[in-house]
């Protein structure tokens, strides 16, 4: 289903890099000096966002930065800051190593700083290179060649608030309702882990199993508080981060 991918990666970079084509060669060096600095950039593109929410970025009184690619500190949420010109008292919130259900999480927890917070406006920025992941293919391991094929570079940006202003803030969706569970037999299913090499990944062929053993679980207390019990009348999908 993937059509196009987008990666920072070149060429001529992973043949100055050669360790990162390989399966399992020291290169973390190489690999966070390429996300630190790229990561908060790709991020930048959270300008968008704010031009189209229609309030002055002064207005933003919460950032939440969120990426498993690199690890430093000052994190890449006071780095975004800068290259945005956010205000220098914005609180910020810098979430790392997330994986596959960050956006779920980020939304969660701006969720309830802005209703929990009088006129919080949270700006949530999601920013991934896959130059922290790729590596070459292994006849051992094909569960990483799962991780090359489907993941590329790129950011999304959302602004969440509560209470939106008549006729300056136009609100796309509303957010009623998160959670989050951990499902049984789970342990080990998905895992990645930061090493020498960048990071790596597992993935158990039981993924889909698990996720079709306990999905209904999880739809009936996502809907029927809202009294929905058809499947089919909403609009849902399942990601096994």
């Amino acid at each position: 289903m993937i059509k196009k991918k987008h990666m920072y990666l070149t060429e001529e970079i992973l043949k100055e890099n050669p360790n990162l084509c390989a399966y399992m060669a020291p290169s973390l060096d190489s690999r966070q000096v390429m996300a630190v600095m790229e990561v908060p950039r790709l991020g930048k593109e959270a300008t968008k966002a704010i031009e189209e929410w229609g309030q002055p970025k002064f207005k933003i009184t919460h950032l939440i930065f969120c990426t498993t690619s690199g690890v430093d500190m000052p994190g890449t949420d006071y780095q975004l800051t800068n290259l945005l010109g956010l205000c220098p008292s914005v609180k910020r919130v810098m979430m790392y190593q997330q994986g596959c259900f960050a956006g779920g999480t980020v939304l969660r927890v701006a969720k309830d700083l802005a209703e929990n917070n009088r006129g919080a406006r949270a700006l949530i920025v999601c920013s991934e290179i896959t130059a922290m992941t790729f590596c070459g293919p292994d006849d051992t391991h094909l569960d990483s060649l799962v991780g090359q094929a489907l993941f590329s570079d790129g950011a999304a940006a959302v602004i969440v608030g509560a209470d939106p202003i008549v006729g300056i803030e136009k609100p796309c969706f509303q957010l009623l309702w998160t959670a989050q569970t951990i499902l049984p037999d789970s342990e080990g299913a998905i895992d990645g882990h930061l090493r020498e090499v960048g990071m790596t990944f597992q993935l158990l062929k039981d993924v889909p199993g698990l996720i079709s053993k306990n999905i209904e679980k999880a739809l009936v207390e996502a809907f029927g508080q809202f009294d929905i019990e058809d499947w089919n009348e909403v609009f849902w999908i399942a990601h096994p981060g």
